[in-house]
């Protein structure tokens, strides 16, 4: 008979999960509290333009085709996707601009023509990402923490072997500035904190490893935009047999001492075998594990980051942007302070500007570019969200008419918003926070809430509020590890 498991959430690792309990061999059954899978990867559509309202980076591809392949699908026939040519085009206040090739050399070469920092350095800081990536990528983004055995696999012993040119004991400014004399440059690879929702100037100089990815590995683009990640995935779950329950709310997960019997819906009760919970961790210890304590922990640490977007239809071309973009404060180190210290936005903000027009053909009008603007915003403290969306628009838009010389009001044609108020409301993230616990501390990693737990039995989480945190790549990862954790479910 086969084993019967519930997914709880259709975000990007519980579609993972779901897909990898499928190809067990489980009888699988996903509940969604929205009408749509997909959690923060969604769209919106709005006069005619259409936005990827989530995630706009796309790295580790191979994380997606992995699952096609497991269920024995060729990825390409399902979902397609390309290396962008640019990852990033850079704006400094004081004219510099520098496009982040995907080809490593050019973009070394581009940095020295333009600021005169030796392309060599440029190629050691990353041969250097690259090696942390070789010696903690695996420990880190696809094993638990939290099973003691597998600090006795050889990848855990030879990183231990390594431990001082881990860079933990630093933070990611302190090694940047040791590499580059130039600030600019150190702002361009100190951006990178903002991946997980941290400070730069506490997070550990380990996640240096991030611009590994997106240099060293590349940076890719979906044909049809972000959205196609969860609908391609979602297709594939349909195809190996999982059952979607979309306005479907869990409103308790079902306990007979410690082991886990099913789910209550409303009224209705549901025996299940076992349970992945793709739910933010707060708000399920809150909501759905009334009975257990949440780990005091999960509540005392810090919180990520959130965001604060303003999706704009814009009625005419940029050619000067690109797909990905950012316009860069002039005193970061204030910028994380407001972020964390005072739980606010600095006056000059690093605005990011999206614009998957640029490679999706449909997604705005003829002549018209879909421009998704981006700020970090700290966590929803119950600020007045209403006073600063409108001091940050101005903020905002004062920066991209100096920078890029224009006028962009007058070319806002339609427009909506997102603060952390809407993003916790619509997504579940505990108080707007995009990673569940920032990573502002050399043990910050340590800190996150396990896959499963042993006096928790046939409970597993996955998702960005715990290991190995938020993002595409490691709520993928997230999935994959309790893959590996779950015993072999082999059914008749």
């Amino acid at each position: 008979m086969k084993q019967k498991c519930a997914v709880i959430g259709s975000g990007i690792a519980g579609l993972g999960a779901a897909i990898r309990l499928a190809c067990k061999g489980c009888a699988v059954e996903v509940f969604e509290q929205a009408p749509i899978p997909g959690g923060k990867i969604s769209q919106l559509h709005l006069a005619g333009f259409r936005f990827d309202t989530g995630p706009s980076l796309f790295t580790m591809p191979g994380l997606v085709d992995e699952l096609f392949t497991l269920c024995g699908e060729n990825p390409g026939d399902h979902f397609e996707y390309y290396p962008v040519e640019t990852s990033c085009k850079y704006f400094w206040e004081d004219g510099l601009i520098i496009n982040a090739w995907q080809n490593t050399e050019r973009f070394a070469r581009e940095v020295e023509d333009n600021t005169g920092v030796p392309a060599q350095r440029i190629r050691d800081f990353l041969n250097k990402s690259r090696r942390l990536y070789e010696l903690t990528g695996d420990i880190f983004l696809f094993n638990s923490f939290h099973k003691f055995s597998n600090f006795f696999k050889p990848a855990y012993l030879k990183t231990l072997l390594n431990l001082p040119s881990l860079d933990a004991q630093t933070t990611m400014h302190k090694k940047n500035l040791k590499w580059f004399d130039d600030p600019r440059i150190v702002q361009l690879f100190d951006r990178y904190a903002t991946y997980n929702g941290s400070s730069p100037y506490r997070t550990p100089a380990t996640l240096n490893i991030i611009a590994h990815l997106e240099h060293n590995n590349g940076t890719f683009f979906p044909k049809k935009g972000m959205y196609d990640i969860v609908k391609s995935l979602y297709e594939l779950a349909k195809r190996a047999g999982v059952v979607f329950h979309f306005n479907q709310p869990v409103d308790e997960i079902i306990l007979e001492g410690k082991q886990v019997k099913g789910l209550r819906t409303g009224n209705r009760e549901h025996h299940f075998d076992l349970v992945v919970s793709d739910v933010d961790v707060v708000n399920l210890y809150k909501k759905l594990l009334p009975k257990i304590p949440l780990p005091k922990k999960q509540l005392a640490l810090e919180r990520s980051s959130s965001a604060l977007i303003y999706y704009w239809g814009v009625d005419g071309p940029f050619p000067e942007l690109q797909l990905h973009n950012i316009l860069f404060s002039d005193n970061y180190r204030e910028e994380f302070d407001h972020l964390f210290k005072t739980k606010t936005v600095s006056e000059d903000p690093t605005v990011y500007i999206f614009i998957s027009s640029k490679a999706v053909e449909g997604d705005a009008p003829k002549g018209c570019e879909n421009w998704y603007v981006m700020i970090n915003a700290p966590r929803n403290e119950g600020q007045d969200w209403e006073v600063l969306n409108r001091k940050i628009r101005k903020d905002i838009i004062k920066k991209i008419n100096r920078v890029l010389n224009t006028d962009i009001e007058k070319h806002i044609v339609a427009e909506t918003v997102a603060d952390p108020r809407s993003i916790e409301e619509n997504t579940g993230a505990f108080k707007g926070s995009l990673y569940g616990l920032s990573s502002n501390g050399k043990f910050a990693a340590f800190n996150r809430h396990p896959n499963f737990k042993r006096n928790l039995k046939n409970l597993y989480f996955a998702g960005g509020s715990v290991h190995p945190g938020g993002g595409i790549p490691l709520c993928l990862a997230s999935a994959k590890i309790i893959d590996k954790e779950i015993p072999n479910l082999i059914t008749e």
